[in-house]
């Protein structure tokens, strides 16, 4: 079994990938303007690749895992806005299914739909859901403050995490308007969260039969002030929850033969 781990910014993979290189458990591939690093994570065989930001480059990352390298299943970790209301910053989304929010070949097919499959939503793996969830949960309850400073937690607000299952919508767009979040809000009333790869990747697994999973954590409500210290947070927050969590997800994971 070989497990794809896949981000979209450097800062949420490269203490993976710093680990790996340490304990010489690594060796890197490249292909197709990817550097796929192929080796060993506590226990467990992995290839973690920065895939760039936005749906091309997520799908065409995701086939490169698959074709290349057989995986058996794809993580990707990353940021994303909020848009329900229960929905706060540094709280963790898990995607339970995916919709392209900017397809709409209409009146050839219907909105959202992608053209000659039949597919509105990409639902993802019930059970990697579900181990992601348990060890976002217990990251939260035991680890958090041993990665993040109580003055880092208190400068963004974050205040009890929660992990959330539910919707994530993607499209090659960043949202960053009131408006445009409303619009979202309004036509995807399901939509917990707002990222630029999550639907390609699972539309990827989806064709090739392999399971896969989105975890994003909250850096913002899509809105205005998205922008706002996005830097600081990517480095302070987000990177601390993708490695803290994945390594406690593959901890969880039953050791390989």
């Amino acid at each position: 079994m070989t497990i794809g781990i896949m981000a979209a910014l450097h800062d949420e993979i490269a203490e993976l990938i710093g680990f790996m290189a340490h304990h010489g458990q690594s060796e890197i591939r490249h292909i197709g303007r990817r550097d796929f690093y192929v080796g060993q994570l506590d226990g467990h065989d992995c290839v973690v690749v920065l895939a760039g930001i936005g749906k091309v480059a997520a799908a065409g990352t995701a086939a490169t895992l698959i074709q290349q390298f057989g995986v058996s299943h794809i993580v990707f970790a990353g940021l994303a806005g909020g848009l329900a209301g229960h929905v706060r910053v540094g709280d963790v989304v898990i995607a339970d299914r995916l919709v392209h929010h900017d397809m709409d070949a209409r009146p050839l097919f219907p909105r959202y739909e992608v053209p000659l499959t039949g597919m509105t939503e990409f639902r993802v793996s019930a059970t990697l859901v579900a181990q992601l969830q348990a060890a976002c949960q217990d990251f939260f309850e035991h680890h958090i403050s041993n990665r993040i400073s109580a003055q880092d937690m208190e400068r963004f607000g974050l205040e009890r995490p929660q992990a959330h299952v539910g919707m994530i919508v993607s499209g090659d767009q960043f949202i960053g308007s009131k408006q445009t979040a409303a619009t979202l809000r309004d036509e995807l009333p399901q939509a917990c969260a707002v990222e630029m790869e999550g639907a390609a990747v699972a539309q990827i697994c989806y064709d090739h039969d392999v399971p896969c999973a989105i975890i994003r954590t909250i850096s913002d409500r899509a809105e205005d002030t998205a922008h706002v210290d996005f830097d600081q947070f990517l480095k302070s927050i987000a990177s601390q929850y993708s490695s803290g969590i994945l390594r406690n997800y593959l901890a969880r994971l039953p050791a390989k033969n």
